[in-house]
């Protein structure tokens, strides 16, 4: 049998084995005991540069932390920042839209009166000669002055994104030639000779009417601008399978090399003589890349240099299909006397109209304001009714809107008569009840026309 021994417990042993190391560390020579310490030093040492470097890393990472931080707060700040001028841009894009309609109301209303009267001197049976010529000189420069600040408004507005447009196949021969009557009186009265050549009237355009003709509108008018009295003018249009190329050319100044690169940048110029004799401010040629770009087209500048003339290129795309054709108002004999309310606070304006439509025979009774107006138009029936807008106590809109809320029995035919000319104010108009919305100024024809339209009542 074996001999039992009893092995003392694992504590026991440890503290028997650290006796021993004891004793023989007692026993070791001096040279280890150093050598132990130079190591438990290096040890040390290493643990040291450790923590030297786990604290660099830690302050490093509580600096990048701290950026961070600083970062996302100016992030913060930007974002913030950023809504505030988006709202500061979008306020000041308001202001500027309700100044330019403001601007342009306002310098339409003086342009009306000018207008009718222009229109009132020309109608005069017994008008001399020279007082026909004068009548027709003001006409021409009020027009002239109505253009300039279309095409100021107009800049401002596309610049903005403020035009829409309103797309249906046209008959381009349609376009040209309302573009041609327009610029006509113009081109005879310098002595001009306008040779044109016209498409078939089947070729069709996609685009907006009004647009369209004012691009050609304003291409002819500056080709006549800028050619001299008794000066040649060209209007061609040739369609192919799937683009219009229309040419406006002429034999005036030309255009130098300098300028050429920049003639459709808004307010660029060629050099003018101090006597500026050829007039205009250098936006009626921006305003015509921008539609014609509205449109998927393009326009294109060319000259030999100053004195050889210029050639404008339109390319547009073809619209397939037919146009729409309009057909023509018949003819209804001589317009009979109409009942007629006259809302319009401007005292010239007001008088100068219902002169003409006095002079027309028609029963014109005017009010100065809006309260007025509304007044007179709930106190009797009336078969027109020709107000403006932007009238002093009511408004033209609010005083439609509660006539035609509180009106019993026929209504009558509304024209809006104002200098509130941008898109959004008509369908406003329309909106509020109005029948017609005329911007100013408008000539004396023009208004008798929309006049003829109304429904005659019982």
């Amino acid at each position: 049998m074996g001999t039992y021994r009893e092995e003392p417990p694992a504590a026991a042993q440890r503290s028997i084995e650290d006796i021993i190391c004891d004793s023989l560390d007692e026993a070791l020579p001096d040279a280890v005991l150093l050598r132990r310490i130079r190591a438990l030093e290096a040890e040390l040492d290493a643990a040291q540069a450790l923590a030297r470097r786990q604290g660099e890393e830690r302050l490093v990472m509580e600096a990048t932390l701290a950026e961070l931080r600083e970062a996302n707060e100016h992030l913060v700040l930007a974002t913030v920042n950023a809504e505030y001028l988006r709202e500061d841009a979008e306020a000041a894009n308001r202001r500027q839209n309700e100044f330019l309609a403001m601007l342009a109301h306002e310098l339409r209303n003086p342009l009306s009166p000018l207008a009718m009267a222009a229109s009132l001197l020309e109608r005069d049976a017994g008008a001399a000669p020279q007082q026909l010529k004068l009548a027709r000189v003001i006409g021409r420069q009020v027009d002239h002055m109505a253009r300039l600040l279309d095409d100021l408004l107009d800049a401002a507005r596309i610049s903005s994104g403020k035009i829409k447009l309103d797309v249906e196949a046209l008959a381009l021969a349609d376009v040209l030639r309302h573009a041609v009557e327009t610029v006509q009186p113009r081109i005879a009265e310098r002595g001009q000779t306008l040779d044109v050549d016209l498409p078939d009237d089947a070729v069709a355009v996609a685009g907006d009417k009004v647009r369209l003709a004012q691009v050609f509108t304003n291409l002819l008018g500056n080709a006549s601008k800028y050619t001299g009295d008794g000066g040649r003018l060209a209007l061609a249009a040739h369609a192919g399978l799937e683009e219009i190329v229309v040419t406006v050319q002429d034999n005036g100044t030309g255009i130098g090399a300098d300028v050429l690169p920049y003639i459709f940048d808004l307010f660029t110029q060629g050099p003018r003589s101090l006597a500026r004799s050829e007039g205009g401010l250098g936006v009626g040629l921006n305003v015509v890349r921008n539609l014609v770009g509205m449109h998927r087209g393009t326009v294109e500048a060319h000259s030999d240099g100053p004195g050889l003339g210029s050639r404008f290129t339109v390319r547009l795309p073809r619209a397939t299909g037919l146009p729409v054709v309009t057909a023509a108002p018949e003819w209804t004999g001589a317009t009979p006397r109409r009942r007629i309310l006259l809302v319009e606070d401007n005292a010239d304006a007001r008088a100068t109209l219902a002169d003409i439509l006095a002079a027309e025979g028609h029963d014109v009774v005017c009010a100065a304001d809006g309260r007025e107006g509304l007044a007179l138009a709930l106190g009797r029936q009336w078969d027109v009714i020709v107000c403006d807008i932007g009238l002093p106590e009511l408004d033209g809109l609010a005083l439609m809107q509660a006539l035609r809320m509180q009106q019993e029995g026929p209504r009558p035919y509304a024209i809006a008569l104002t200098g509130y000319g941008q898109p959004e104010d008509a369908a406003r108009g329309l909106e509020a009840g109005f029948d017609r919305y005329l911007v100013k100024p408008v000539g004396a024809s023009a208004l008798l026309s929309v006049v003829a339209d109304a429904p005659v009542r019982a």
